[in-house]
């Protein structure tokens, strides 16, 4: 039995669908709160992290954009590691996915719900988690729609998002002028910091591995995946370092950090406010709050996808494979993930999730990489060795994070390949996908 015997997701995305996607998934939390945890690890050298997290985003963009043009299911790296490598690297790669992109998503929700309490002037923790929870489920239903419908929704989130930032950018250059001078001094921070910001930074960019797990959704998806990834990581890196670079100029890196890292106000909203635009804060905030909204969007989506590809064969239950009746929509697996995310809101406060998402979607990727480096000479859209310093990059800067970050990513590792081989053993013979 093949996957292809499995009923397969209806093909509705063109190019600006799947890069609207992309935005959207990337546009969030990183630019709103990961620059300024970054900042306060690496002080005004967080600009050199953005550039350098962007390097390696693109090498792993390009080499997801083959892999998914050649090879159009949802699952993404799950799937391109099952073709390319084998079952375990395979299963590595979604397991990453699952436990990365899930915490991830509980705090995109919390996100969103600590910019729209802070915007409505509430107060009180109590709010925070039962908002968070109410975004998921109305987030869940439009996914459970349909990808066109999510994805005109989504349109809607990104310009938004993509406005306030625009604002926030020309609306600072005049203070950034006057106070850059003190702010922009010369790089101070060491090769480790630098390091560990860039591996932080290269998380904020991740969200174009949306376009490649929802292939099986694109229409002419060899041309389509590639065009889309590019488009999208050069929109987001010119927005990233305009961001890093205003923010910088204005507060500082130290104030920077310090908004971002003691919890009690977003960093861009404490940059934005020393520019002394009327109404300039809540131009943010509701960018802000669009922003988390689109990322928890996106994350439903993609997440759904590699538990539906995991499903398929096995390395999941198998509900988790089934399709609406009109084929557009993966609802149990959609489901299953809207629970889990709910059930990480319900821990409030996880302050290494950024970090054990860095590890965990830089392993994700360094196994991309590899599958990349695999691809037959005829499938090939771009040189080998871009494989290669794709991978070298994700498995150097993986290890930068704190180290019990990744000593715990390390033993989740290890759990998940036991749960493989016993699923290996009980469940029916491994599923292949025919060429």
């Amino acid at each position: 039995m093949s996957l292809k015997s499995s009923p397969q997701l209806r093909r509705e995305l063109g190019v600006v669908g799947a890069t609207v996607m992309g935005l959207g998934s990337i546009i969030g939390t990183g630019v709103f709160v990961s620059i300024g945890i970054a900042a306060g690890i690496a002080g005004n050298a967080v600009i050199l992290a953005v550039i350098i997290g962007a390097m390696v985003a693109i090498c792993n963009g390009l080499n997801s954009a083959q892999l998914a043009a050649n090879h159009p299911v949802s699952g993404g790296s799950y799937e391109y590691g099952y073709k390319y490598l084998n079952s375990w690297l395979g299963f590595t790669a979604g397991w990453m996915f699952l436990l990365a992109k899930s915490a991830s998503a509980a705090t995109a929700a919390l996100g969103f719900a600590g910019y729209f309490l802070n915007a409505t002037g509430l107060s009180g923790r109590g709010f925070l988690v039962p908002l968070a929870i109410i975004a998921v489920i109305a987030i869940a239903i439009i996914v459970l729609n349909g990808i066109r419908r999510s994805n005109r929704v989504n349109i809607v989130i990104v310009s938004i998002s993509v406005f306030s930032l625009i604002f926030f950018i020309f609306g600072g250059i005049p203070t950034a002028i006057a106070t850059g001078k003190d702010n922009l001094t010369a790089f101070n921070s060491s090769a480790a910091k630098v390091l560990h910001a860039s591996a932080l930074m290269f998380v904020a960019y991740t969200g174009y591995g949306r376009i490649a797990t929802l292939g099986e959704e694109a229409k002419n998806p060899r041309k389509t995946i590639p065009k889309a990834i590019v488009v999208t990581m050069i929109v987001t890196m010119l927005v990233y370092v305009g961001v890093a670079t205003i923010a910088v100029a204005t507060i500082g890196a130290n104030k920077l950090g310090e908004a971002a890292l003691t919890g009690q106000a977003a960093p861009l909203e404490v940059a934005v406010r020393s520019f002394g635009i009327p109404g300039g804060t809540q131009i943010l905030a509701i960018g802000a709050i669009f922003a988390m909204l689109g990322v928890l969007l996106n994350l439903i989506l993609g997440l759904s996808r590699v538990l539906l590809a995991m499903g398929r064969r096995r390395d999941m239950p198998r509900i988790f494979a089934r399709l609406n009746t009109t084929g557009t929509t993966p609802t149990p697996a959609v489901i299953g993930v809207s629970i889990i995310i709910c059930v990480l809101v319900l821990i409030g406060n996880v302050k290494t999730t950024w970090s054990f998402s860095a590890f965990t979607v830089l392993i994700y990727y360094s196994i991309t990489n590899l599958a990349a480096f695999s691809l037959p000479r005829h499938e090939r859209l771009y040189p080998q060795w871009l494989s290669i310093i794709g991978l070298l990059a994700c498995v150097f800067l993986a290890f930068w994070v704190e180290a019990f970050v990744w000593q715990i990513g390390i033993a989740l590792i290890v759990a998940g390949l036991i749960w493989h081989s016993v699923a290996v053993k009980l469940g029916p013979p491994e599923l292949g996908v025919k060429s």
